[in-house]
């Protein structure tokens, strides 16, 4: 009776195994979607489509002449970036960004790379995802770079900008 009863035990215990593996690929498709999709577009000869941010500067906003160019945006900032690796190959170290600030939360949608004040400093990540809970509107932001997203929900209040341009 010993014997079958240590059996079963490490049977259950491949069987929790299997079941937690099973579980985090379920809840984290890109594990096996991304090599599925990568082989498709070089089948296909198609690049993937990724998250785009929103059209926050127009055409008509942008003036290219010989000796400058200026872009027509309303109480834009300057920004740098630090050495941090978490969104290249997007930003780094030399580049210099421009930032808007956001009056309401229409103006801030997925795929919008943002800075925003956490307890760990200014953060500048991209928007994945955005709603509601009790508490009202927040973003999910992650660094392109980072295997995960941030930990804390970002709340309006906290953005400092939506980067509109990057010079490198």
């Amino acid at each position: 009776m010993m014997v079958w009863f240590h059996m079963n035990n490490k049977l259950i215990g491949v069987l929790l195994l299997v079941a937690f593996i099973a579980g985090y690929i379920m809840a984290n498709p890109a594990l096996m979607a991304t090599p599925a999709e990568a082989v498709t577009a070089s089948i296909d000869g198609k690049a993937l489509e990724r998250i785009s941010p929103q059209d926050h500067v127009k055409e008509e906003q942008i003036t290219v002449l010989s000796d400058k160019v200026i872009l027509n945006v309303k109480d834009a900032s300057w920004t740098t970036f630090t050495d941090t690796n978490s969104m290249d190959p997007l930003l780094d170290i030399g580049s210099n960004g421009i930032e808007i600030k956001p009056e309401t939360i229409n103006d801030v949608k997925v795929g919008d790379v943002i800075s925003y004040n956490s307890q760990y400093g200014l953060i500048i990540h991209r928007i994945v995802k955005t709603g509601f809970d009790e508490k009202g509107w927040y973003a999910l932001a992650k660094g392109d770079n980072n295997p995960v997203q941030d930990p804390e929900k970002v709340r309006f209040g906290q953005i400092h900008g939506v980067l509109v341009a990057v010079v490198y």
